[in-house]
C-alpha cells in the first residue's frame, strides 16, 4: 500500500462535496487509486452514517455514509476507517469516496 498527497475535488451531480489540498492517495495492487480526505474538507452536512461496515485485511473495519445531493441519495458512497490497523494509521478518520460513483478532479 503506497501513499502520496494530492489536491482533490470531488463532485456528484455537479455539486462539489469535497475539496482538499491534503488528500492521501493510496494504491493497493491492481485496485484504482483511492483518495482519503480529512473530514474537515468534506461536506459532512450532506452525509448520513449507515449501518454498513466492511473489513479490509490491509486497513481494518470501515464505516460507511450515504450522500444526498439535489434530492438524490447515493447509498454507501463514502467510507472511513476510524480505528485502522497500525500499518494504516495515517488514514484514521479520513473519508474516501468510490471513484466509480463520483467525479474526481486531481490537481
Amino acid at each position: 500500500m503506497g501513499a502520496a498527497r494530492a489536491r482533490v475535488r470531488v463532485s456528484v451531480a455537479g455539486v462539489t462535496v469535497a475539496d482538499s489540498r491534503s488528500a492521501k492517495v493510496l494504491t493497493e495492487g491492481s485496485l484504482p487509486p483511492r483518495y482519503y480526505l480529512p473530514a474537515a474538507d468534506v461536506r459532512m452536512d450532506l452525509l448520513a452514517r449507515t449501518d454498513t461496515s466492511t473489513r479490509c485485511p490491509h486497513k481494518g473495519v470501515a464505516e460507511y455514509w450515504s450522500l444526498t445531493v439535489s434530492g438524490e441519495t447515493h447509498d454507501d458512497i463514502v467510507w472511513s476507517y476510524p480505528h485502522p490497523i497500525d500499518e494504516a494509521a495515517d488514514i484514521a478518520g479520513m473519508l474516501c469516496f468510490y471513484n466509480e460513483r463520483v467525479a474526481i478532479d486531481e490537481g
